[in-house]
């Protein structure tokens, strides 16, 4: 065989491999959650002007830069809320040690007649450094919310005391501030560590 027959030969081997490798990755579906819902197209974060745990005045630009988890749920609640923010704090510290990037947990309170700044302060600081809190006006939370399709409902009073009724999805945000899945309850920070990879992946 001439040099030219080997180099015609060569090229031919070299197309037939990359258009087999081609095929290979576009036949190879992505990675699945196992948990998560992710959104076929990211989604608008409502507009709104809250406080952060520290009393300074916030809006949608706080979501800006980076992986967020966002929850919605009251200091005063006896289960879901400390139950769901324990497991973030888990999943992050797991992700964290396994040299993955792990999003911010973000915590606004449905609750802002109780949740002052400096309650929610302590609040989200028991789960970890780092975490953003927020609360402020009850009708900009509202709006917060609903444009996410959280809901939330004060309770009956009784001897001064109250529950909230609320969604318990966890929301995931991307550092452009849009919607990118959501996580439904029961929450377990396995399905976070093995899911989060996923979508922040996708970009």
């Amino acid at each position: 065989m001439t040099a030219r027959n080997l180099f015609i030969a060569g090229v031919a081997i070299v197309a037939i491999a990359t258009g087999l490798w081609f095929s290979l990755e576009l036949a190879t579906p992505p990675p699945a959650t196992r948990s998560a819902t992710v959104f076929p197209e990211p989604g608008e974060l409502p507009q709104f002007s809250l406080l952060d745990q520290h009393g300074n005045a916030i809006d949608r630009s706080v979501f800006d830069g980076q992986w967020d988890l966002l929850y919605f749920g009251y200091t005063n609640c006896p289960d879901i809320c400390p139950l769901t923010l324990a497991e973030l704090a888990k999943a992050r510290q797991q992700l964290t040690a396994a040299g993955a990037d792990a999003p911010r947990i973000v915590f606004v309170s449905v609750d802002p007649e109780r949740d002052t700044p400096d309650v929610v302060a302590k609040y989200v600081a028991y789960f970890g450094d780092a975490n953003l809190g927020i609360t402020g006006d009850l009708d900009q939370i509202r709006k917060f919310a609903k444009g996410l399709g959280i809901f939330f409902a004060k309770g009956r009073e009784e001897g001064g005391m109250y529950s909230v009724d609320h969604s318990s999805v966890v929301l995931v945000v991307d550092p452009h501030a849009k919607l990118r899945a959501l996580f439904s309850a029961p929450h377990k920070a396995d399905d976070f560590v093995h899911d989060l990879p996923i979508i922040m992946a996708r970009g």
